[in-house]
């Protein structure tokens, strides 16, 4: 995801010694994007509006069209996601990491992004979960954009960060359709009591709580990350002059 004129040395040269396998987080990532994608994909490939997962509000007729096309373009930004993160193939390989963040900034999450706005604002689930999609979606394009001007800028520790945000973003979905899961689990036997026997209402509760919980966690949880490398950078450097005391 850096610029053209990227310069590899800015690049921790330690990441270059570190093999692949003792990243234990890589493998099990793209394991799992693997999985949602071929789970997630196959309905919007079909063409056939009935296998959509989404019901389609009557007043936007091309919602299918929409959503088929977010979908196909936020594979693309996961796929390349899992690699633009790793830092054995970043260091590797800085020409496929350059070319490959410019396919995920301009064919993964701007198009998605902006086809998920759209998707967003025309949402069946309710005001609440428009809310958090239309704002996913602005902040997705919002922390992308940034990370990639950071780049061209040559700011490349500010890069890092937003990309960081872009990733938990981009990622969000797994968790959202997990929180779905587990929230539909938990209140689908109260849907006589609590929800006066109306799936529509019980529906919508789920969908809010999901939509919600599934980006805001994980930008918390990197936000924590990027905060506690910091620290303990600033801790490194405070530690130097004392040592050479």
């Amino acid at each position: 995801m850096t610029s053209p004129t990227s310069a590899p040395a800015e690049r921790p040269a330690h990441l270059a010694r570190v093999r692949w396998w003792r990243r234990p987080w890589v493998a099990p990532l793209m394991v799992v994007a693997a999985a949602f994608l071929a789970f997630s994909l196959p309905p919007y490939l079909s063409m056939d509006p009935g296998q959509s997962r989404v019901p389609a509000p009557d007043f936007f007729p091309p919602h299918f069209a929409v959503l088929s096309l977010h979908v196909v373009f936020g594979s693309i930004a996961m796929i390349t996601c899992c690699l633009q993160i790793w830092p054995w193939f970043r260091a590797r390989h800085p020409r496929a990491h350059r070319v490959i963040g410019r396919v995920y900034v301009f064919g993964g999450c701007l198009p998605s992004g902006l086809l998920g706005l759209t998707v967003g604002l025309a949402t069946p689930f309710g005001p609440v979960t428009m809310a958090s999609n239309v704002l996913l979606a602005l902040l997705w394009i919002g922390c992308t954009l940034t990370g990639w001007r950071m780049a061209r800028k040559r700011r490349f520790v500010d890069h890092r960060r937003w990309m960081v945000r872009s990733f938990a973003l981009t990622m969000s979905i797994i968790t959202n359709r997990l929180y779905g899961a587990v929230f539909t689990i938990l209140l689908e036997p109260q849907l006589d009591t609590a929800f006066h026997g109306d799936p529509m209402l019980l529906g919508s509760t789920v969908s809010a709580l999901a939509a919600w919980l599934g980006w805001v966690l994980p930008l918390l949880l990197a936000e924590w990350w990027l905060e506690r490398g910091d620290a303990a950078k600033r801790r490194t450097r405070a530690a130097r002059p004392a040592a050479t005391r």
